[in-house]
């Protein structure tokens, strides 16, 4: 009886490693082929005419400078506010709160807020920031709508963080006579920075992603501006820009080489970001 049931687990086992081993190669082969394909299609189509310059009419040129400042800007301003918002509302809820039907209240306001689809988001965007706050059709009507649309990603994955930090940690600090807010500074966040930067770059893949929500709240526009005039006037991003040239234009290779840009960077930034965590790793440690 004991070998059959024996028999049976081993048997169970070989299968269940197998279909993961399917699952791992298939997810494996279905990535390396998008990123490849994109690549291929795309760097052929990647000149210096095509990065360094504006789309003009009369020169029937096609570039998409204004369209690569504008994806920066936007993530440096979605960053800047959603950062603070999302990490201070983590520390709230997992080191101060005390009500813990508010913090599950909370916390099941900001999953549901994580599943919305994108393209509501752009039309509570547009009511709200675009025509209730005069910001009009502007990069920062956009910006924010993407702070609503991150902020659960921030939050959520802080918290996540802050709860795998030891209480001993905590505990041995406020023996040391810490106050509460030292011991958060100086114990709690640099232990859970991982956390923190991994949501940060889940946000950065997101704002660079996002082409919905931008679509009623950004606009279209392809000027090069300084980043505050910028972020006050409309302006297309790179996804914005994918979308015009591949649905309304039919210019598939630059919509390639778009997607391409997208890619390497996605990863540029995502290295930076990494780096940084790492370099406040050190800090810490010394």
């Amino acid at each position: 009886m004991i070998e059959r049931i024996s028999g049976k687990r081993l048997l169970w086992c070989s299968v269940l490693k197998a279909l993961c081993i399917i699952s791992l190669v298939v997810v494996t082969a279905l990535t390396a082929f998008m990123l490849l394909y994109v690549l291929f299609r795309g760097l052929p189509h990647i000149t210096g005419e095509l990065l360094f310059t504006s789309p003009s009419m009369l020169r029937h040129t096609i570039g998409i400078l204004p369209d690569i400042l504008n994806t920066l800007y936007i993530v440096i301003t979605t960053l800047i506010i959603v950062l603070p918002i999302g990490v201070g509302a983590a520390i709230y809820l997992n080191e101060y709160a005390t009500n813990k039907k508010i913090v599950e209240l909370i916390e099941f306001a900001a999953e549901t807020l994580s599943g919305i689809p994108s393209i509501i988001y752009g039309l509570v965007g547009m009511l709200v920031f675009v025509q209730f706050c005069s910001l009009g059709t502007s990069l920062m009507a956009g910006a924010l709508t993407l702070v609503i649309m991150n902020l659960p990603t921030i939050m959520r994955t802080t918290q996540e963080s802050l709860k795998t930090v030891p209480e001993s940690y905590r505990e041995g600090a406020f023996a040391l006579g810490a106050g509460k807010w030292r011991v958060i500074r100086t114990v709690v966040l640099p232990t859970c920075i991982n956390g923190i930067i991994t949501g940060c770059i889940l946000s950065i893949g997101r704002i660079l992603s996002e082409s919905a929500a931008l679509l009623f709240t950004a606009g279209f526009a392809h000027n090069v501006n300084g980043f505050f005039k910028g972020m006050g006037s409309a302006g297309a991003t790179l996804t914005v820009a994918l979308y015009v040239y591949a649905s309304e234009r039919g210019e598939f290779d630059i919509a390639f080489a778009i997607a391409a840009i997208l890619m390497i960077l996605t990863v540029i930034i995502n290295l930076i970001t990494t780096y940084l965590g790492k370099l406040m790793e050190r800090r810490n440690g010394q």
